[in-house]
């Protein structure tokens, strides 16, 4: 028989071992995991990365830009600009820094991988949207240049990552920059969103929460200092220019203003309606999508609204004759004619 005495001190123990181990910011799996990435290399890549995105946008780099995207002091910001200039990877220009055609070389590379997992755990994982960045900078230090072309190759070449990003070529072209922000769209004008900044992450964070996506066709109603209220796939968005501003858009010909509708999402509907299904959100992505398709889930499906769990969520739903329960975020990405006719 188990001594409870012992048992409840083995379970003490094991939580203050769990506690030290990954304990918020201290914990020695975090404390880890920032040696990891200090390290020589990691960092030189990631350095490279801050290099060339700021002169992929035309800025200036120099050591406090460093400091501030590697969260490292000015000190070690410092120590490792000498170091890529001693290993010829870069150059210095008066107060900026500039990559030689070698480290501009090395830097695709990484971002080539970098892009290239963010598409494949978007297109092809149930990863949740707001850690496709995390975990591919995690993964991008340590995937060889044939195991980046091997995926590519598995995904049929995507030329963009699932935020607009251009992926690099294995042999280092990369499409130029394109699109405006959303807070230089005119009010009325139609247009379509082509790139979501994925840095800061608190920014990041709030155009998920939001459901915006590439692809989305959205239309601004008002510019203040104060706010950027638009239209997106039906719905009404409200954010702070700080955060529209890191949303790029390409306007619409006029030919395309106007648009069949108005069109709902599924989850919409009340028990006992029907509706015609019109589209999935590009939003739905990878292992959801796939299962809403294998569920028969295609333009001109007509699903019926069975009945709602008592906690209001999931909700049943009649597809093709047959039910299925669906969560509310699931059935919001569904977009349905609602028919007029009940059954």
């Amino acid at each position: 028989m188990i001594d409870p005495l012992r048992a409840l001190l083995i379970v003490a123990a094991v939580t203050v071992a769990a506690y030290l181990l990954f304990r918020p910011t201290n914990g020695a799996f975090w404390r880890w995991r920032r040696v990891r990435r200090l390290s020589g290399r990691v960092l030189i890549e990631d350095a490279l990365k801050h290099l060339y995105d700021c002169e992929y946008r035309g800025r200036t780099s120099t050591v406090q830009s460093l400091s501030g995207a590697l969260t490292i002091s000015g000190n070690l910001a410092t120590g490792l600009l000498a170091r890529l200039e001693a290993l010829e990877l870069l150059r210095s220009e008066g107060e900026g820094f500039h990559l030689t055609p070698a480290g501009r070389d090395y830097a695709l590379r990484i971002i080539r991988m970098h892009r290239l997992w963010e598409r494949h755990l978007s297109d092809e994982t149930g990863v949740r949207e707001a850690d496709w960045h995390i975990e591919a900078e995690r993964r991008e230090h340590d995937l060889s240049p044939a195991e980046a072309d091997a995926l590519a190759e598995h995904m049929g070449h995507p030329t963009y990552d699932p935020h607009g990003d251009p992926i690099p070529t294995a042999s280092g072209e990369i499409a130029p920059r394109r699109g405006q922000p959303l807070t230089a769209l005119p009010v009325g004008e139609l247009a379509a969103v082509i790139h979501l900044e994925d840095e800061p992450e608190a920014v990041y964070a709030q155009l998920v929460a939001e459901g915006l996506h590439p692809g989305m066709r959205v239309q601004v109603a008002e510019v203040s200092p104060e706010r950027i209220r638009f239209w997106g796939d039906g719905d009404e968005h409200i954010l702070a220019p700080v955060v529209a501003a890191s949303v790029s858009v390409v306007p619409l010909p006029r030919e395309q203003e106007v648009e069949e509708g108005p069109f709902e999402p599924l989850s919409a509907l009340s028990p006992g309606e029907r509706g015609t299904v019109v589209r999935i959100s590009r939003a739905c992505r990878g292992l959801e999508r796939r299962r809403l398709l294998d569920l028969g889930v295609l333009p001109g499906t007509v699903i019926e609204t069975e009945m709602r769990s008592p906690a209001g969520d999931p909700t049943a739903y009649r597809i093709r004759g047959a039910l299925f329960a669906l969560r509310e975020e699931q059935a919001s990405q569904i977009y349905i004619a609602r028919q007029k006719e009940v059954a």
